[in-house]
């Protein structure tokens, strides 16, 4: 199966968003190449949100381009067998953090952006840190931090308190 195929099966699964996942689904069946970073009508991205369980709190990256506290995430890769890999593949990059999983149940979010690059339609998911997780920082970070989860509306956008709402939600 190609990522193309898993990208419009994790769409068609995701109950929730039913505007915005019609249309991500719509994109797809638009633009082949949909999914890549050279799709100027934009491309699907898929982003995890870091949770430590233990200790209540998240890791945000401050993004080195945006200048924002965000989730990790970014561009789908030929080699990333399914939109959850990506999303996993992201996260431990961004993050450093080794042992992330995903909490099942599929895309916790969706959501459109406009960036630098084009129209990002970005399928977010969580990822639990396991216990003791160490973070290091990537190129693509200014920083990275750990933040308690009601003290990151004081930092990062509605987009990302969305994402934790649902994340806590699903908790």
């Amino acid at each position: 199966m190609s990522l193309h195929d898993d990208a419009v099966l994790v769409l068609k699964g995701y109950e929730n968003q039913p505007e915005l996942r019609d249309a991500y689904l719509d994109h797809l069946a638009a633009h082949a190449d949909g999914l890549w970073k050279a799709c100027g009508a934009g491309h699907i991205t898929a982003s995890a949100l870091v949770v430590d369980l233990e200790r209540g709190r998240v890791l945000l990256t401050l993004h080195r381009k945006l200048r924002m506290w965000l989730q990790m995430g970014g561009h789908c890769e030929p080699g990333d067998p399914t939109l959850a890999a990506a999303a996993l593949r992201e996260a431990t990059e961004e993050s450093g953090v080794e042992g992330l999983t995903l909490l099942p149940g599929g895309p916790v979010r969706l959501d459109r952006h406009l960036t630098p690059c084009a129209w990002h339609l970005d399928v977010q998911y969580a990822a639990i840190a396991p216990p003791g997780a160490v973070e290091a920082i990537s190129d693509e970070s200014l920083d990275l931090r750990w933040f308690a989860y009601d003290a990151v509306a004081e930092v990062a956008d509605d987009s990302v308190v969305r994402l934790l709402t649902a994340t806590r939600a699903r908790l």
